[in-house]
């Protein structure tokens, strides 16, 4: 029987393309829905950071990306500059329906190439690897705009909050390093409700931090 999973990613972050390598070990046959997000609107929605935000973990990050697609053979160049704006892009992923051929040559542009990511000249050059003549038209049409906030109002009901994300039925499983826990409920579904791992979900909160103070 096919199983489905909604996965969440936005370009501005590595990690989804450092998953999405990864994807010949998923099982055949599960359907993959790649859904575009707005991850800046996930960090708001959520009152947090991105890993960009804050100097030190921004440099480990980067170099922990550098250094595991490396070691799994994987091409990686970071975009001359980052955090940018990833709404074109975005945008044209929603106008392209999530396409996940689409999608591995949008990652390998930003993240693949080091290209540009919010340049007009870079997009022209991507939509020209997609066959896209009409690339501006299709990022400014209003519908397309709709969808990604549609897109980003859904993914915050079902309580993601980072990318990549892959959503299956109630169960959300986040970031590249998570892919083998997924592969693994995939292939028992009752994981979750076993020993440790079923205590944990309603781990009751023993204090809640207000305001940090030395």
């Amino acid at each position: 029987m096919t199983q489905r999973a909604d996965w969440y990613v936005d370009f501005i972050s590595p990690y989804p393309y450092l998953q999405l390598a990864n994807f010949d070990r998923l099982p055949a046959d599960l359907e993959v829905r790649p859904v575009p997000v707005l991850f800046a609107a996930l960090l708001g929605h959520w009152e947090n950071k991105g890993p960009a935000e804050i100097p030190a973990k921004r440099t480990q990050t980067y170099r922990y990306c550098h250094w595991l697609a490396n070691k799994r053979g994987i091409p990686f160049k970071a975009p001359p500059q980052h955090p940018f704006n990833p709404l074109p892009l975005l945008r044209l992923a929603v106008s392209l329906e999530g396409d996940l051929a689409a999608i591995r040559v949008m990652f390998h542009h930003v993240w693949g190439a080091g290209k540009d990511a919010d340049s007009p000249k870079s997009l022209q050059a991507l939509a020209e690897a997609l066959g896209i003549e009409d690339v501006e038209t299709r990022i400014t049409d209003q519908a397309v705009k709709n969808s990604l906030r549609a897109n980003t109002d859904q993914a915050i009901k079902r309580g993601v909050f980072g990318v990549p994300t892959f959503a299956i039925g109630p169960e959300l499983f986040w970031g590249d390093d998570v892919t083998d826990m997924m592969i693994e409920y995939l292939n028992d579904p009752d994981l979750f409700k076993k020993g440790d791992l079923g205590r944990l979900g309603n781990l009751p909160v023993g204090t809640q931090r207000k305001e940090s103070r030395l």
